[in-house]
């Protein structure tokens, strides 16, 4: 939070979306902790290298601001996201929320966790859904009409907007149970809450039930639906 206090000065990318100071010196000591921890490991960032020379080799996926428009508004719904790739799977995730100090990590099946401060970790479990009260998280910019119809055929009423993975983590932590996306998104947004949702029972697939892959050429990320646990 130190480095979102100062930071507020907004960039424009090529493509028009917003950058901060914050994006970039976040980046800087994420992608010099990563090197110097796995030096053999090669590290792809939002705001730095998005070259993969070997795809199929591990690296580090890294968003050091996800949610920079929220970060930007000031209501706290931004994280920093880091996973681990391994065979274009994410099996490793750690998405930290600093407006509140709630962190959530996984390292495998059954093993994922959140933990709010200094207190102990604690088990995270994605819920099994309750036919008729679906809770489900969309995006705060992008609760466009596909959103919205497929929500309608799910029979979604409850419908909670928020910005950045903290929808993921929500649900692998059993307080939502859906989220859609349709739109563009790439691999940073994703894999670390993915693979904290898969540790904890949840899921996240095309919108036909299609594995969800990562180190694709352009990084891009198709249509999604993450889910709950399975009943």
């Amino acid at each position: 939070m130190a480095i979102a206090a100062s930071s507020m000065t907004v960039d424009r990318k090529a493509d028009q979306s917003p950058v901060t100071a914050a994006d970039t010196a976040a980046n800087d000591l994420i992608v010099t902790a990563l090197s110097e921890l796995t030096p053999d490991i090669p590290v792809v960032s939002e705001e730095g290298d998005k070259v993969l020379s070997e795809p199929d080799q591990p690296f580090w996926l890294v968003d050091p601001l996800d949610g920079t428009k929220e970060f930007i508004a000031g209501n706290g719904e931004f994280t920093v996201n880091i996973a681990l790739i391994e065979q274009r799977n994410p099996t490793h995730g750690v998405i930290y929320a600093p407006a509140t100090d709630r962190m959530f990590f996984s390292s495998g099946p059954g093993q994922a966790f959140q933990q709010f401060g200094t207190e102990s970790p604690t088990h995270l479990k994605a819920r099994i859904a309750e036919p008729g009260s679906l809770v489900a998280l969309a995006s705060r910019s992008h609760l466009d009409e596909r959103t919205k119809e497929f929500l309608n055929q799910h029979h979604v009423t409850n419908i909670q907007q928020m910005g950045s993975s903290l929808k993921l983590c929500l649900i692998a932590a059993g307080e939502a149970d859906i989220y859609p996306r349709f739109g563009p998104t790439m691999e940073w947004d994703t894999a670390a809450g993915h693979a904290i949702l898969m540790a904890a029972g949840g899921s996240l697939t095309t919108p036909d039930g299609q594995p969800f892959r990562y180190a694709k050429p352009d990084l891009r990320n198709p249509d999604f639906v993450a889910r709950g646990a399975a009943g």
